[in-house]
C-alpha cells in the first residue's frame, strides 16, 4: 500500500523550502552546498512522484532522467566541495561575508 502522490509532493515542497532557507540564511560555504543539494533532491522526489502515476506504471524516461541527474549532481557537489576546501586552504575561512570583503 503506497501513499497518495500529494503526500510526496507536499514533502518535496517542504524539503525544497528547507533547502532554500538553508541557502539563504547560512554563511558557511559548506552549509550552502548542502542546502543546494537538498533542493535538488526535493526536485528529484517531486519528479519521481509525478512520474509514478503514469498510465502504464512508472515512466522509464523519468527514471533515466533522474539517474543521469543524480550522477551529474554528485559530480557538481564533489567539485563544489573541492573548491570550498581550496578556498579554506587559501583564505582560512568558509564564511561568505568575509570572502565577499576580499573582493574590495
Amino acid at each position: 500500500m503506497s501513499l497518495a502522490v500529494i503526500y510526496y509532493i507536499f514533502f518535496s515542497a517542504l524539503l525544497f523550502i528547507l533547502g532554500a532557507y538553508c541557502l539563504a540564511t547560512r554563511k558557511s560555504l559548506i552549509k550552502q552546498i548542502i542546502g543546494l543539494e537538498v533542493m535538488v533532491n526535493a526536485a528529484h522526489l517531486n519528479f519521481v512522484a509525478i512520474a509514478s502515476k503514469a498510465p502504464g506504471g512508472i515512466d522509464p524516461y523519468a527514471q533515466t532522467f533522474i539517474l543521469l541527474s543524480l550522477g551529474v549532481g554528485a559530480s557538481v557537489v564533489a567539485l563544489a566541495l573541492l573548491l570550498s576546501v581550496q578556498v579554506y586552504r587559501v583564505y582560512r575561512t568558509t564564511d561568505i561575508s568575509k570572502l565577499k570583503k576580499l573582493r574590495r
